[in-house]
């Protein structure tokens, strides 16, 4: 079972090993960053630690 990486959105460490073999590189964290800017992340609410 693939670990769950941002609770936010969904992403599982086996979300970005693919986006890596498809892009050369991970443009998830990219991805969570433009939705962080738009108010969008909700890590307080939603990860157990609260990050």
């Amino acid at each position: 079972m693939p670990k769950l990486i941002c609770h936010c959105f969904g992403y599982t460490s086996d979300d970005i090993k693919k986006d890596v073999l498809i892009n050369g590189r991970s443009t998830i964290f990219e991805r969570i960053l433009n939705e962080k800017k738009n108010g969008e992340c909700l890590c307080a609410e939603k990860n157990p630690n609260g990050r």
